[in-house]
């Protein structure tokens, strides 16, 4: 991904983009090409005009423009602050689905709805295996600018779904989670997913499978690592949709 992301969008009536890192004792900041070309091409934007940029990390620095260059614009750094971590992590493990994009508007309205993990899961039944993740981080940062939140959701490389309990060392062990779901579509004793969350505990989980859902197998290997079978109403689901009803009920019950 670039240090910059050209597209903006307006926080606080301020143009809004966003930077791969911000340094803690930075006066200036130049913006790499792209973005350079989009604040003084697209936008037309004059020597001292503001903008705000984020990391993704909780850092929001205002800056205003020192020099419209239009491959190396310089903005200075006039004012900064850092945005509270959500305080409930919400992780989507969800499986990879054949229409890509299909899974790329998932990836856009869970990161609005403030989702702060995304873990693609490769399942028995799952269709489709590339995954671009240069492609998708730069969808979560936009809907992160759109939605003017200054944390970027932690996107995963997909993993094997047995490799949940495994143990991967780029993902989180599962045990960390204070709630633990699987939603499936297999007839068995399930509860609501909206009766179950605890808005009192500060991490979930849920496990969200393919179009052709979990395996028996999938669903209890899950159960044997204390996930709670769940429903996510009274109608089969796309795995997109799945996803993001989850999402809701987690973020926002």
């Amino acid at each position: 991904m670039n240090n910059n992301f050209a597209l903006h969008f307006v926080f606080m009536s301020i143009a809004f983009f966003y930077i791969e890192n911000i340094a803690a004792n930075e006066t200036t900041i130049t913006l790499n090409e792209e973005t350079s070309k989009h604040v003084v091409q697209v936008l037309r934007m004059q020597v001292g005009a503001q903008l705000q940029l984020t990391d993704g990390n909780g850092n929001l620095v205002s800056t205003e423009v020192s020099d419209n260059n239009k491959k190396k614009c310089v903005v200075k750094i006039i004012n900064s602050a850092n945005v509270q971590r959500p305080t409930t992590n919400v992780s989507i493990a969800v499986s990879l689905i054949k229409n890509s994009s299909r899974f790329e508007w998932f990836l856009e309205k869970a990161t609005e709805l403030g989702v702060t993990e995304i873990i693609p899961l490769l399942c028995e039944r799952t269709e489709k295996e590339k995954f671009r993740l240069d492609r998708m981080k730069n969808i979560l940062v936009s809907a992160m600018l759109q939605s003017q939140q200054c944390w970027l959701p932690v996107l995963y490389e997909p993993v094997p779904y047995e490799k949940l309990w495994q143990g991967v060392e780029t993902l989180p062990k599962v045990e960390v989670y204070q709630q633990k779901f699987i939603a499936h579509c297999i007839e068995t004793e399930k509860r609501n997913l909206a009766d179950m969350v605890n808005e009192n505990l500060s991490s979930k989980i849920i496990l969200i499978g393919p179009e052709g859902d979990f395996t028996a197998e999938e669903v209890q290997s899950a159960v044997d690592h204390h996930f709670i079978p769940v429903a996510l109403g009274n109608t089969r689901l796309r795995t997109e949709t799945a996803g993001i009803v989850a999402a809701t009920l987690l973020c926002l019950v």
